[in-house]
């Protein structure tokens, strides 16, 4: 699988890895909530760092093979992008909370913004 993802170009390896980490930290920050409700806040707190841990060892190579070819702010503005697009499933499918129209606005407010981070590369 590593041989197949070095040969794609670096703005894709960079979105697959920042996917995968994003579904940990999405986990980390919010799964507690659900899954630990009863258990003390530094239990929860364990745990989430636990998880967040891969959350890092995936997010930080994806930084650092976007930044061969990509801005600081375009990397940020990719990362908001992806965090939305992990986390409106997230909500909906595993925590169980309505889908509103607000996340359509969230997310056209992120095209703009990939529009004038991307426009000038």
């Amino acid at each position: 699988m590593i041989k197949f993802i070095a040969g794609l170009p670096v703005i894709v390896r960079t979105s697959f890895l920042l996917i995968l980490s994003n579904m940990f930290m999405t986990f980390a920050w919010y799964g507690h909530l659900r899954n630990l409700a009863d258990k003390k806040w530094y239990i929860a707190a364990v745990i989430s760092w636990s998880i967040a841990l891969f959350e890092y060892i995936l997010q930080v190579p994806a930084n650092r093979i976007g930044y061969s070819e990509l801005s600081i702010s375009q990397l940020k503005i990719l990362q908001e992008v992806i965090t939305l697009s992990v986390f409106v499933p997230f909500a909906a499918v595993y925590m169980h909370q309505p889908l509103k129209l607000d996340y359509l606005w969230a997310a056209l407010c992120l095209v703009g913004a990939v529009y004038f981070i991307f426009r000038s590369a």
